[in-house]
């Protein structure tokens, strides 16, 4: 399947050696880390030498001491008896949040050895970084973040590129797509809806087009993330973390979408719940949206960290977890389920996080809300979702008479347009946003 990140891979190899540094690649697990960087080997260099330090001991044992560059490299031709060549062999370390000391060698490979191309991935490298206090190479990396296959990915992996081109030029110039055009995305949107971003489901169900086996796949993957919660925390903060990510569906399906310690657990409070919810931030496994209470730059500033939404990092997983039937996502017929909002909503925030926004909604006395409020350059833009094609929003009309954005984002089933400053995006279409 084919990712926009391979041209940022691409981007990293053709730097200069002086301005290369060792690239660390971080994300949820099963985003498809591990199989992006192999296959950006086999595709441009002449070997790879790839280290797993969950799998591979005695490989991990190399840095148990001197981590000097020359003296690695050696052992690791030695052990996989194959000659590390600076600019043909790429040096993969996977799993490295399980070896502090690799991770710290990188900054030795940036210093003293940046002829060889080396990159590193961690499923749970935030988590490790952010609990172990590891001697994280500051400055002397490049971080990355790879994320589950967004919509318009989706479409280059069914073969609808001309589709996914044609979204975009409608996106460009408010230019509404042929009808036919305009419902065969929002049928594909659906799909995407259950299918998701995870690598592993999208291949299942390029296979055949049915979604009959995808929510054992993403059972699988919510299975692993729950093993991972038991494997890097303690016995009484993996509770912890547990119950509040099985809380996630319960806190989207109310009516205030605010994260509420109290869904948790009776009596829950930040200082019971602040580490699980940090340790499901950090992992990727969820995504935060602050709320702010003034839209004026830059929204970092003017932040409430005590309200937040959370959101699941992936969509399809939501819908896997949440038990709610695929014919309510599929029907033609816009139902009263309120939860489909809530399953839009996730969907937006996840294609904004991809595409680098911070993720922020904006409330005003509890009177008005708007869903996303996010940064282009030194304009701060207001985004409404809707589920289905009814687009009045009283809060929107608050938002834009108090603050007067140059343009504002609605985003809904209805097809593209441009009218008194609210661009009509439909929900296929917010990859561009």
């Amino acid at each position: 399947m084919k990712r926009k990140f391979a041209s940022t891979l691409l981007q990293w190899k053709a730097k200069k050696n002086q301005e290369r540094m060792p690239l660390v690649l971080g994300g949820a697990r099963q985003v498809g880390k591990t199989y992006i960087l192999n296959q950006f080997g086999k595709e441009n260099y002449k070997n790879i030498v790839y280290v797993n330090f969950e799998a591979n001991l005695v490989a991990a044992s190399y840095f148990e001491q001197d981590i000097s560059p020359k003296r690695v490299l050696q052992l690791l031709e030695v052990h996989f008896e194959t000659e590390i060549i600076p600019g043909e062999t790429l040096v993969i370390f996977d799993e490295i949040q399980l070896c502090e000391r690799a991770l710290t060698s990188l900054k030795y490979f940036c210093e003293d050895a940046n002829q060889y191309h080396v990159v590193a991935a961690g499923s749970l490298l935030g988590v490790a970084i952010n609990r172990e206090k590891y001697s994280f190479p500051v400055g002397k990396v490049e971080i990355q973040n790879l994320f589950p296959l967004d919509f318009e990915e989706f479409l280059w992996a069914v073969e609808k590129k001309q589709l996914a081109d044609e979204i975009i030029n409608s996106y460009l110039n408010n230019s509404p797509l042929p009808e036919v055009l305009h419902l065969l995305a929002l049928d594909l949107y659906k799909s995407y809806l259950i299918v998701g971003g995870m690598p592993a489901v999208i291949l299942e169900y390029v296979q055949n087009f049915k979604i009959s086996n995808v929510p054992n796949i993403q059972s699988n993957i919510l299975n692993a993330y729950v093993a991972d919660m038991a494997k890097y925390a303690s016995n009484s903060e993996s509770v912890k973390i547990r119950a509040a990510y099985n809380s996630i569906p319960a806190q989207l399906a109310k009516e205030n979408k605010k994260f509420q310690y109290k869904v948790v657990q009776k009596g829950g409070t930040a200082s019971l719940f602040g580490v699980a919810i940090d340790w499901l931030t950090f992992s990727g496994v969820v995504l935060k949206c602050h709320k702010i209470e003034h839209a004026y730059m830059p929204p970092s500033a003017y932040c409430d960290l005590s309200s937040f939404k959370l959101y699941m990092g992936d969509v399809g997983l939501l819908i896997t977890k949440s038990a709610i039937a695929q014919q309510a996502i599929l029907s033609p017929i816009e139902s009263g389920n309120t939860f489909l909002g809530a399953i839009a909503e996730n969907y937006v925030a996840q294609a904004l996080h991809t595409n680098g926004h911070t993720l922020y909604y904006w409330e005003s006395d509890h009177l008005a809300e708007v869903d996303f409020v996010i940064q282009k350059e030194e304009k701060i833009i207001p985004v409404e979702v809707k589920a289905g094609s009814n687009i009045r929003s009283r809060s929107l009309s608050v938002y834009c008479s108090k603050y007067s954005p140059e343009y504002a984002i609605r985003i809904s089933s209805k097809n593209f347009g441009l009218e008194n400053k609210i661009k009509s995006v439909p929900l296929y279409a917010v990859f561009n946003c």
